[in-house]
């Protein structure tokens, strides 16, 4: 049998009754990608294990394969629901012997499944690792020293499990059933305190993720407004949503978590019962970075305090906080009729519990959106599902009726009593196709959910947000309040220079007080501008000190950096983990000026000091900006604003700029290159892909600014 949640489950029995081939078939089916030769070998391996496995108790118990932990994207190898008692099991075909980080992983599996999965919190939980070759079993079976009801990971090779699981059911003889609808359960974090995001607020100590200058704006007014709107709506039982604006580096992803924080706690040592907020986004380099400088903060501090604490438990503490915005999508995408029909979404109850007044909702009341602009627009999200897209398996859902912003407050929206969402956005910091911008959520708003009250910040009206269309977007609408203390103003991250935002925006747009802005900032946060990498390098190597970073920045349209020795960092959220956390001493470092990052890879997150290395794909040229894209072979190709795809795709381009200006807190230096002048004795030029002419413009344009060269 499928189920959204796994790629296969059915009773013991039904099991021993289905052909290998056919639960194999049905594993095959479900999986989401290229099944390879190793993976359908493991599978059936697994398939015959657990079939003697099972064998004994045929009509006691359930087995699920690829069991999918909704909004962390892991799977179990396998579970096994059995007299009461959840086993976990992790298998490594033909290994010979147990690896420290696979016991971690099997463990891992356990204890998400006692945060997270409601109908498993009360229950024995067994962790198995199964090395199917290692000739050893664990010889005793005890619960751990937490008294968590999470046994000790147990070790056996593929001989060993039957005698093992028997010694575990007879170590707990007398457990309650597992709960019937266990496969379907929804997933309710009820951690302790989030030792991570409370260091963060109340000590202020990750020094990873941003600096508390005594100096800076307190954002304490916004996270006060927000707080009362939440008090307001669980009051009076209504859907609210704010819009929080922000200057690049103002602090909306801390007041995104800080509010995550006092409304899950409410000033109390354990979590609010049933008043949790999560917070969310879709950028999988900020997560990934900021819980693990959350989860090495909490690790180190525990450590210091003398408390026995592996790393493993820092970072689930903090996911249980800080999730993927994909992963809490995919989740109540998992709950609703599959075909849609008549373009109306449904809750299909053979595949969700309804939870008293959160019905068949998530368990939380608030949720924040960061980085909301970048939510998918329906086309986009449409054609991700028509293809199946989510949860890891072959989940196709055609014709999806809702761009993600709608169908975010539609999840939302299914709770009977209240609910609030805050939305952070940042103005044009739309950088990816298929990014909808804010004004999709509003058209949403207005066409879906008229009875949700909207709370705005003024400076929504902005051009950069909505292209300037919030007031006619809004226009008739009652239940909208505009709050100036929605919007932050000063940038935390530039902590010397307040107005670098500012200054960003007049030079992209060639404002004439870009020289009078320049010459205002630049004794207190220098850039300057260079046509030489090293130079550039030797003035960041100059400029930090300590523990400070620096790194190289390029657009994801720039092409023609490896003549500077400058090569791309690799896409994959654990490289930007790598390049934002490691030390100095480490190559994968952004220290190290070797890998440049792209503005996908450091939208919300900041460095000390920067190279921004201008590359071809955007020219200045006679007052105007003019982009390009490489063809990856020979030459740049203009991308003129000829159809609406190409406006968007220029409007993004403009915004990787606008990104990349703003990362640095203390300085930065901005090399446009000389590119290449030579020509062979034939006439013909040694590198067309680099002509002078193709930098030339810039630098004369950022030189006439008034901008120091080095």
């Amino acid at each position: 049998m499928r189920n959204p949640r796994c790629m296969y489950h059915n009773s013991f029995a039904a099991f021993l009754q289905d052909p290998e081939m056919a639960v194999l078939g049905t594993l095959h089916d479900s999986y989401h990608g290229d099944t390879r030769t190793t993976t359908t070998e493991a599978w059936k391996e697994e398939i015959q294990i657990m079939r003697s496995v099972v064998s004994a108790y045929e009509t006691e118990g359930h087995i699920i394969f690829e069991y999918d932990i909704p909004r962390l994207g892991k799977r179990i190898d396998v579970v096994l629901l059995l007299r009461g008692i959840v086993f976990c099991i992790e298998f490594k075909v033909g290994e010979t012997q147990k690896l420290e980080q696979d016991v971690d992983q099997v463990l891992d599996y356990a204890l998400d499944l006692k945060n997270f999965h409601k109908y498993s919190q009360n229950k024995i939980i067994v962790p198995v690792l199964v090395p199917t070759k290692y000739a050893r079993t664990t010889s005793i079976v005890q619960s751990s020293i937490y008294d968590d009801r999470v046994v000790n990971p147990l070790v056996t090779g593929k001989a060993g499990l039957s005698a093992l699981i028997a010694s575990v059911l007879e170590r707990f003889p007398n457990e309650e059933p597992v709960q019937r609808d266990w496969i379907k359960s929804p997933y309710a974090p009820t951690p302790t305190i989030i030792e991570a995001a409370r260091s963060l607020y109340e000590n202020h100590s990750v020094e990873n993720i941003t600096r508390h200058e005594a100096d800076r704006v307190s954002t304490d007014r916004t996270i006060r407004y927000i707080l009362q709107v939440i008090r307001e709506s669980e009051a009076q039982g209504k859907k609210s949503i704010c819009f929080v604006t922000g200057v690049p580096g103002a602090g909306k992803t801390l007041v995104g978590l800080d509010v995550a924080v006092k409304q899950t706690y409410q000033g109390h040592d354990e979590p609010v019962e049933d008043e949790g907020a999560v917070y969310l986004s879709g950028n999988g380099p900020l997560v990934a970075v900021l819980t693990e400088a959350l989860a090495q903060d909490d690790f180190r501090r525990c450590r210091e305090n003398g408390e026995k604490k592996k790393m493993s438990d820092s970072r689930r503490e903090v996911r249980k906080s800080i999730q993927m915005i994909h992963r809490y999508r995919d989740s109540m995408l998992a709950k609703i009729k599959n075909p849609v029909e008549n373009g109306v979404l449904e809750i299909d109850p053979e595949k969700a519990v309804k939870m008293g007044k959160a019905r068949y909702g998530e368990v939380e009341h608030v949720a924040i959106f960061d980085e909301a602009q970048r939510s998918w627009t329906h086309k986009r999200l449409a054609d991700y599902l028509k293809r199946g897209g989510t949860y890891g398996n072959k989940l196709k859902v055609p014709n999806f009726p809702m761009s993600e912003a709608a169908f975010l407050i539609w999840s939302l929206d299914q709770r009977e009593d209240w609910a609030t969402i805050v939305c952070l956005v940042g103005g044009g910091q739309e950088i990816n196709m298929g990014e909808a911008g804010i004004a999709e959520w509003i058209a949403a708003l207005n066409d879906r959910f008229p009875h949700w009250d909207v709370h705005i910040s003024p400076k929504l009206t902005d051009a950069e947000y909505a292209e300037g269309r919030v007031n006619e977007l809004l226009a008739g609408k009652e239940n909208v309040a505009y709050a100036e203390d929605l919007h932050l103003a000063v940038s935390l991250r530039s902590f010397r220079a307040e107005k670098l935002s500012a200054f960003v925006h007049v030079l992209l747009s060639f404002d004439a007080s870009a020289s009078a802005l320049y010459e205002e900032i630049r004794n207190r946060y220098p850039i300057v501008l260079t046509r030489d990498m090293a130079k550039a390098r030797k003035w960041l190597h100059e400029k930090v000190r300590g523990t400070e970073r620096t790194g190289v920045l390029v657009t994801k349209e720039s092409a023609r950096f490896k003549p500077l020795a400058i090569h791309i960092l690799p896409s994959g959220d654990e490289n930007a983990v790598h390049w934002f956390l490691e030390d100095k001493t480490d190559t994968r470092s952004s220290n190290y000026l070797e890998d440049a990052a792209t503005e996908i890879q450091v939208q919300g997150l900041e460095l000390d000091y920067t190279c921004l290395l201008w590359d071809a794909d955007m020219r200045y040229d006679d007052g105007r900006w003019r982009f390009y894209r490489f063809n990856g072979q020979t030459k740049w190709v203009e991308q003129t604003a000829t159809s609406e795809n190409r406006q968007e795709q220029i409007r993004y381009m403009l915004n990787a700029y606008r990104v990349l200006l703003t990362r640095a807190r203390s300085g930065m230096v901005i090399c446009v290159p000389e590119g290449n002048p030579n020509k062979t004795a034939s006439g013909f030029w040694e590198d067309s892909t680099r002509l002078p002419e193709y930098y030339d413009g810039t630098y004369r344009y950022l030189k006439s600014i008034g901008m120091i060269e080095i």
